[in-house]
């Protein structure tokens, strides 16, 4: 079956990611309408994909050849075209399930559990050909993961830093690591404890200093033990960098961390997103190259695909959505108060 698909919110990731994507799905997925606050470029999209402009997200939703709505960004318009989906009866693709606030989205969770559709939050981390081909050896060679280092490095533009709250560049970013991590794990944590590093105004010079008093290190501490055993589990370290100032930006290429480290019982792995897995057990090394595999916006768009056929109503990964956006907010409380708190 081929789903007729309208898009709401082009997003930042479109030429690299979802054009691509459907136009290797052209058997799955037929574009009839392009709705973006931007109307120029919603006319050049829809012109790419022989589809029809609109202005309103509302007109699409409500259109009766349009079978699902494909919202690949929160900028804007935020939850209410997913609500607007939902009195529709629509199924819903949404690539902003990290950008909607801890709130919005429990009462988003019931809104589409009472419109019964389908609906599939994006999680590419977990989706990437190297997170995937990890859980196959999790099972088959390394054994269970005892350890995860996860690391995330941006060059801060302090002229842009400091027209914005910083905890912006945490969120999304660690909303995700969240959730990758509970992905490799297998199992939920029960407590943890969050660390931020903000410099004072007084280190502000001349050359590119930060200066705004905002957060430059984060640091998040997951703990997978079993509930009153704090620190006999599994344990998952998140580090979020933001002091790589944009004169030494070749710096954050230089000796960069594996994007996730993950020490098991019979190995460890190293993962460098999208397609590339390092690991290493009694055998020596072993470099898997995964580019041959589906591109991650493929491979996501197909799961949807399959989630809507089916007729199976898969909703679950708003669940996860839900559970890592606490967590982050969690986070957010255990850094401000200094505590370790449950999960």
């Amino acid at each position: 079956m081929k789903l007729r698909v309208g898009i709401v919110n082009v997003g930042p990731e479109w030429d690299t990611r979802y054009l691509p994507a459907l136009r290797a799905l052209t058997d799955r997925f037929e574009v009839r309408a392009v709705c973006d606050p931007v109307q120029h470029r919603a006319k050049s999209v829809a012109g790419q994909l022989d589809a029809t402009a609109s202005d309103s997200f509302r007109m699409v939703t409500r259109r009766p050849d349009i079978d699902a709505l494909l919202v690949l960004s929160g900028r804007w318009y935020g939850v209410l075209p997913i609500f607007a989906a939902c009195e529709a009866g629509k199924a819903v693709y949404c690539a902003a399930a990290f950008d909607i606030e801890d709130t919005e989205v429990a009462r988003l969770r019931q809104r589409v559990a009472e419109a019964g559709i389908a609906f599939m939050a994006e999680f590419p981390f977990r989706m990437s050909a190297a997170t995937l081909r990890l859980k196959e050896l999790i099972a088959t060679r390394l054994g269970q993961p005892r350890l995860l280092f996860c690391n995330y490095h941006r060059v801060a533009d302090p002229r842009v830093d400091a027209r914005r709250d910083t905890s912006q560049w945490e969120a999304c970013d660690l909303v995700q690591r969240i959730d990758w991590c509970r992905y490799v794990m297998g199992v939920e944590p029960t407590s943890l404890v969050a660390v931020r590093h903000q410099p004072s105004a007084q280190g502000a010079n001349t050359q590119g200093a930060i200066t705004h008093g905002g957060s430059d290190y984060f640091t998040l501490f997951l703990d997978f033990s079993p509930a009153g055993e704090t620190g006999t589990g599994p344990l998952a370290q998140i580090g979020c960098a933001d002091y790589i100032r944009p004169a030494w930006r070749d710096a954050a290429s230089f000796r960069r961390p594996a994007e996730l480290e993950v020490v098991c019982d019979r190995g460890v792995a190293f993962i460098d997103l999208p397609a590339t897995l390092t690991w290493f057990d009694e055998a020596g090394q072993h470099l898997e190259k995964l580019e041959h595999e589906r591109p991650v916006g493929e491979q996501m768009l197909a799961h949807f695909h399959r989630a809507v056929e089916s007729l199976v109503l898969k909703s679950s990964s708003l669940e996860d959505a839900h559970r890592a956006l606490s967590i982050a907010s969690k986070a957010r409380k255990s850094y401000q108060t200094g505590c370790r708190l449950a999960c």
